[in-house]
């Protein structure tokens, strides 16, 4: 029965995914398969493939397995799209391994996105770097770096442990996302929409943070905001929402299932009542949660409990694609 509700899943979100893309102008479709038998033996190839300049979207069709790879996608090749395959709870995966330690923590991206209008179905994007410890140095180890504008992500995973998705900057939407992670997992200064998607945290023990969003002033026009999500993890109050990794972070949490690994508090970084003007640059709201940890008594005292007009500016984004 799960397995073929998942193989429903994934095959809706395909086609409807399909039929949105045909809608938009000509394209083209390459195959990529290891063996030999397609148009490009690695995800590298067919990306490279790519002219500068490129005004024709490019579905690249990935089959199941798993592919080794350090993927970077530039600015110039834009109309990008990557569809994968999935099989009960197998997908196909793109993985590597780099850290911080050597690469910087960008640059450990499994996955670099800087095309515009770029999207991804049915992929799983891995870190595949050893699980750090509270004394590791430099084990930032980032699946997923998206630097676009306009991109958009169904179906898809995100596994790592530290700083797992770098949503860096630009409009991107998320729907039907797996991320799992177990500290500032989710994190950048985009403006980004998560739908209906399963925030993990997988830290059982020890501090545990799902956001780091990276606003610096409030007239900045970015941040987080979860919609009918899934906020769980393996620990027991040990997890928290957010913390101000920057000076002016936003994040909204709302119509979201929240478990009991979240912390009765919700949020780090609880500025103290002489800090007028981070109390007011912050801006962390939550709306009509539910579960053991969203239940919002015992919260930190800067929490803003939105009103369902001031939750309404954060339902909308501009569109995924272009008017082509």
């Amino acid at each position: 029965m799960e397995r073929g509700a998942s193989f429903l899943v994934a095959l809706t979100v395909t086609v409807l995914f399909l039929l949105l893309l045909l809608l938009l102008g000509p394209y083209r479709v390459v195959q990529v398969r290891n063996d030999g038998t397609g148009d490009f033996r690695t995800v590298t190839d067919a990306v490279n493939s790519i002219p500068p300049g490129n005004k024709e979207r490019l579905i690249v069709h990935i089959p199941m397995g798993v592919y080794h790879e350090k993927i970077t996608i530039d600015r110039s090749k834009q109309l990008v799209s990557l569809i994968g395959e999935t099989s009960g709870s197998h997908m196909t995966t793109i993985t590597y391994d780099a850290t911080a330690l050597h690469s910087g923590t960008v640059n450990s991206a499994t996955v670099s996105v800087d095309s515009d209008y770029f999207t991804a179905a049915n992929i799983a994007f891995v870190n595949s770097a050893p699980r750090p410890n509270e004394h590791s140095v430099g084990a930032q180890a980032v699946a997923l770096m998206v630097s676009a504008d306009h991109a958009s992500f169904f179906n898809c995973r995100f596994i790592g442990y530290q700083d797992t998705l770098c949503d860096d900057r630009g409009n991107h939407y998320f729907v039907d996302c797996y991320i799992r992670g177990t500290y500032d997992f989710i994190f950048g200064n985009a403006k980004s929409i998560y739908l209906r998607s399963t925030i993990e945290s997988v830290a059982t023990t020890g501090l545990s943070v799902i956001t780091a969003q990276g606003r610096e002033r409030v007239t900045e026009d970015t941040g987080f905001t979860f919609l009918h999500c899934s906020i769980i993890g393996t620990g027991k109050g040990n997890t928290y929402l957010g913390r101000a990794w920057k000076k002016s972070p936003r994040v909204v949490f709302a119509f979201n299932y929240m478990g009991p690994a979240i912390n009765s508090q919700g949020w780090l970084n609880d500025p103290n009542d002489s800090d007028k003007y981070a109390i007011l640059s912050i801006y962390y709201g939550e709306f009509w949660n539910r579960g053991p940890g969203g239940i919002p008594y015992g919260r930190v005292k800067f929490l803003k409990m939105m009103s369902y007009e001031q939750l309404l500016p954060f339902l909308t984004s501009p569109p995924p694609f272009p008017d082509l």
